[in-house]
């Protein structure tokens, strides 16, 4: 499932991050890339010792935890922490496909992507090219979003950056270990949690139907969820 969340970030938070990314350093984005995808990686990245990095990280964090639709669309269990990128004009990610584990700096803690996120910090007016491209059974899908907003997709899913021609492109990345490991069952959950909000709007309250809707969603939740 590809989904666009809109306004995760609200126009005072999207102010303090951009006043935290021009203070930020910026280091060569392989840090963070596999062997595989370091040969086709050519951008930007606020290592994550910075500590613009931290505030931002936790800015991102505290937004995400708010945001129904973020919650519901992936059934967050972790949340890799936030990074950071920019591509100036010239740079790209050519296609890849995301780690499977990727391991916490610092820690033992590991996260299966489940789930991959970008979260645009540049308005699409502000620079040319820069598409997020993703590929899956239906077709290829190309993402530009305005600042604020995000794009979740499966991380099984091939996908790119297509090359910057003018201005600079700025984002948060990260992955998602969902609660529910498949892609299908959270998407079948989604569109079942979507229904019953649906529902509530136009029934009377008390009307068994949302009731009943809401019983199967938890035991289906309940039967596919591994936490």
């Amino acid at each position: 499932m590809l989904l666009h969340i809109p306004d995760v970030l609200t126009a005072e938070q999207l102010a303090q991050a951009r006043g935290l990314l021009s203070r930020a350093p910026w280091v060569d984005g392989r840090v963070t890339a596999g062997h595989q995808s370091a040969q086709v990686k050519d951008n930007l990245q606020i290592p994550e010792s910075a500590p613009e990095a931290a505030a931002l990280r936790d800015l991102v964090m505290g937004a995400l935890e708010r945001n129904a639709l973020f919650i519901s669309s992936v059934l967050p269990l972790k949340v890799f922490p936030p990074l950071f990128n920019r591509y100036d004009p010239g740079m790209t990610f050519g296609a890849h496909v995301d780690n499977a584990i990727r391991q916490v700096t610092g820690t033992g803690a590991r996260v299966r992507t489940d789930v991959s996120c970008t979260l645009f910090l540049s308005d699409p007016a502000d620079y040319d090219g820069g598409e997020l491209t993703v590929e899956d059974s239906y077709g290829t899908h190309k993402v530009k979003l305005p600042a604020g907003h995000a794009v979740v997709y499966p991380a099984t899913s091939l996908h790119r950056v297509e090359p910057i021609t003018r201005g600079s492109r700025v984002a948060s990345f990260f992955w998602i270990q969902s609660m529910v490991r498949e892609d299908a069952q959270r998407s079948l959950l989604f569109d079942l949690d979507m229904t019953i909000n649906g529902l509530r709007g136009d029934l009377p309250q008390g009307h068994k139907g949302p009731i009943q809707l809401t019983a199967i969603y938890h035991n289906l939740l309940r039967r596919w969820a591994d936490a």
